[in-house]
């Protein structure tokens, strides 16, 4: 899966993944990640999710990443707040004394350009990417990802849906995140009949850094 699938499916609007509201399980699970107010959270492979604007209005500062342009555009526009853009190395940085967005390739993007974070919400990155890059993301993103985590996934039969959104499976979670995290399933949510004519579970994690030694 290369940068102009994803490109292309802006260009033609093909974005069903986008939410027309904040994500009901982010708003009922926020409370888990226990951060107090101005904590700073990641949110990869963003899109222009309105689950950044909420958790502006819950007192949070974003730092957030994605590959598309026109997204971050839009994601912009329904801030209506004013940013600093600057080219970062490979990246387009945005700055607002609460929000950083970067655009252009996740696996650009490094701790010292993100800064530090307290917190990742993952609702669409790791259901985004195809098995073998998901070992790659996991890798990267456990350089700053040493810090709570809310993780949502989906399971199904992938041999029935191509996707995305992929089928990830807690038993490959667990193989992520296993030696840096516990890992708590807070809720999961039959979808049979919602989801691409597919049997399929959403399931929302969290993932809670393991004290290092």
């Amino acid at each position: 899966m290369d940068h102009e699938f994803w490109h292309q499916r802006w260009r033609e609007n093909q974005i069903g993944f986008h939410q027309p509201e904040p994500n009901p399980l982010l708003v009922k699970h926020i409370a888990a990640l226990s951060l107090p107010p101005q904590s700073r959270i990641f949110v990869p492979l963003s899109g222009k999710s309105l689950d950044i604007g909420w958790l502006l209005a819950q007192g949070f500062r974003v730092a957030a990443i994605e590959l598309n342009q026109t997204a971050i555009n839009e994601l912009i526009q329904q801030l209506s707040l004013q940013f600093n853009r600057q080219q970062t190395g490979d990246l387009i940085h945005y700055h607002h004394e609460q929000v950083d967005l970067f655009v252009g390739d996740f696996f650009h993007l490094n701790l010292d350009l993100l800064g530090s974070v307290d917190a990742i919400y993952d609702r669409a990155a790791m259901v985004a990417l195809p098995a073998p890059m998901r070992d790659r993301y996991t890798r990267h993103l456990i350089g700053p990802g040493h810090v709570p985590q809310l993780l949502i996934s989906y399971e199904y039969d992938q041999g029935s849906y191509a996707g995305p959104p992929f089928s990830v499976s807690a038993a490959e979670i667990q193989r992520h995140y296993h030696a840096t995290h516990q890992i708590e399933l807070l809720q999961q949510i039959d979808l049979t009949g919602n989801f691409k004519g597919e049997n399929a579970t959403e399931k929302v994690w969290s993932l809670k850094p393991i004290a290092e030694k």
